[in-house]
């Protein structure tokens, strides 16, 4: 049987005070740009955005692309990273063929889209793309303390799984789990997908080091990542629209997922 989109519905948005949100991230990419590696094109870019993000870094990345049974390409890049505080809370990134823009500390939807398309605009004016190759939009929500101990009442029991209460002490097997992350893959509108993580981690451990660092208590995680990987023309409009539509989209997968109680823990209900 073929998989059937999702049909996400309108959903008011319920502000949450103490909200989970470990991290929010949109990353675009597009056909390589040598012109990033330039200090001088960079500098165009930085004094657009040095009022909010000060403080400038470069890394130096390495790949490996393996071809059949040919010798390993090992790739070189630099990657300009500019960040609002010395430990970034708001942070933007910019590579050969992506800009991305993350946070710690996401106040409001259309707080980090106005931000984003503040980025990508100037992307699209100073290095000119041709295309966008790929669009993407991940939040990450990790729960921590009391939260992990109510896990039950806050997630919804057919995304909880194994975790899920039981009535039946001799079937209590979530009290036995140690780890557990589920990874399924959505089809969403429009042709885009959605990969979703969920989860209890151990102290100490992550699945993915770039966007959630470990911490020294068990955690359970909810991680939605959408994206289209369709190239389309580079339009900083297009891009905002399409990256409103994944934050909607997100908004109610994340709706379906989480009980009331859960809105209800984390200041959104009374």
């Amino acid at each position: 049987m073929n998989p059937r989109a999702l049909n996400p519905m309108s959903t008011s948005e319920v502000p949450l005070p103490q909200a989970p949100l470990a991290r929010v991230i949109a990353q675009i990419r597009f056909p390589s740009i040598l012109a990033v590696h330039n200090p001088d094109m960079v500098a165009k870019f930085q004094e657009k955005h040095r009022h909010d993000y000060p403080f400038l870094t470069q890394d130096h990345v390495h790949s490996i692309e393996l071809v059949g049974d040919q010798t390993p390409n090992v790739h070189h890049g630099i990657v300009w990273r500019l960040a609002d505080q010395e430990n970034a809370i708001w942070r933007l990134s910019l590579g050969v063929d992506f800009v991305a823009l993350e946070t710690s500390s996401y106040d409001s939807r259309s707080d980090f889209l106005n931000r984003l398309d503040a980025v990508v605009s100037s992307v699209e004016q100073i290095f000119k793309p041709v295309s966008a190759s790929r669009i993407g939009l991940r939040y990450i929500d990790r729960l921590t303390d009391g939260a992990v101990d109510r896990i039950g009442e806050l997630i919804q029991p057919g995304i909880l799984g194994i975790m899920k209460p039981s009535g039946s002490p001799e079937l209590m097997l979530g009290d036995s789990v140690i780890h557990q992350i589920t990874e399924t893959q959505f089809l969403a509108p429009e042709s885009a997908r959605i990969q979703g993580r969920w989860g209890l981690l151990p102290a100490n451990m992550t699945y993915d080091p770039d966007a959630l660092e470990p911490i020294a208590k068990k955690s359970w995680i909810l991680d939605l990542d959408m994206f289209k990987m369709k190239s389309h023309p580079f339009s900083s409009e297009a891009i905002l629209t399409t990256t409103t539509d994944f934050a909607e989209c997100l908004h109610w997968l994340f709706r379906q997922m989480v009980t009331e109680e859960f809105l209800r823990f984390y200041g959104g209900l009374q």
